[in-house]
């Protein structure tokens, strides 16, 4: 019996502050470690996720939601034989801190969801409700409210503030300044050998305090931040091929691969979803 393909459909809701959702049903699709720039909030309709999030593995069953802080290192992949089906949506910080101060909540550091995997009947029914009015509906007015009410009540029931963080130790510090050079730079083609002098520490050294402190290694870092390059392109209406040159990517197919690998879908699908409101 031939093997069901996958299904996923990625929207860019711009009325909405230009928030990302994902609607899919899953086989075959094994998403490789990666980051968001937002965070991560699905609510599993059928089957079951296995992901890392960190430095641990979880499992996400049908009716669970699924909590991923912004710039945390997750992959994806079906926990069954069978498939798995989601929706998904990735805010950013400032739309979070938005939602809270348009609450009066007076809120300490940063957003962060200890809990990776969250048992919530009543709040993935409203997260379901918002996502089927999220794609359906034309009411702006409408989306709006019950966005706001979705993310408020996920914030007061399972986020707490995230301190400053002390002064870091010296070695991530050193990682940090090469993170910032990979973010800034990432289009360019670099060698190991120069972050490691950059960095004052041995090439080896250099990949396993990176791995340690960024959960990926430079290179997968590398890529990561290409992707989010390419995606900025693909907003401003570059053709594929030549936003993959630009972002860094030696051929649009090179892209192609990264881009499913990360965020399930095409960029062609992705670009659909810029304009298919």
């Amino acid at each position: 019996m031939k093997t069901p393909t996958d299904k996923a459909e990625y929207r860019t809701l711009h009325e909405l502050g230009g928030l990302e959702c994902l609607k899919a049903t899953y086989f075959r699709q094994h998403f490789s470690r990666h980051t968001h720039e937002g965070y991560t909030i699905g609510v599993i309709h059928e089957g079951a996720q296995r992901f890392l999030r960190g430095h641990d593995k979880y499992i996400a069953p049908s009716d669970s939601i699924i909590l991923v802080n912004h710039d945390q290192v997750h992959d994806g992949h079906s926990a069954t034989a069978s498939h798995w089906s989601y929706d998904a949506c990735y805010p950013t910080l400032e739309q979070l801190q938005q939602v809270l101060g348009q609450a009066g909540y007076a809120w300490h550091g940063s957003i962060y969801f200890p809990d990776p995997v969250v048992y919530d009947p009543e709040l993935a029914g409203v997260l379901r409700h918002t996502f089927i009015q999220l794609y359906r509906s034309d009411n702006r007015l409408l989306k709006e409210t019950l966005l706001y009410n979705a993310l408020l009540l996920l914030i007061q029931r399972h986020a707490q503030p995230l301190p400053s963080p002390k002064e870091a130790p010296e070695a991530k510090q050193k990682v940090e300044r090469i993170r910032a050079f990979l973010t800034d730079y990432s289009q360019q083609s670099i060698s190991l050998e120069a972050l490691s002098e950059m960095a004052e520490m041995s090439a080896w050294h250099l990949v396993k305090q990176f791995s340690h402190y960024v959960g990926l290694p430079p290179h997968a870092y590398q890529i990561q931040q290409r992707l989010r390059l390419a995606k900025q392109y693909l907003r401003q209406g570059v053709p594929l091929l030549d936003a993959a040159l630009a972002a860094g990517f030696h051929d649009q197919s090179h892209m192609h691969r990264y881009f499913k690998r990360v965020f399930g879908v095409t960029p062609g699908q992705f670009r659909k979803g810029l304009y298919n409101q």
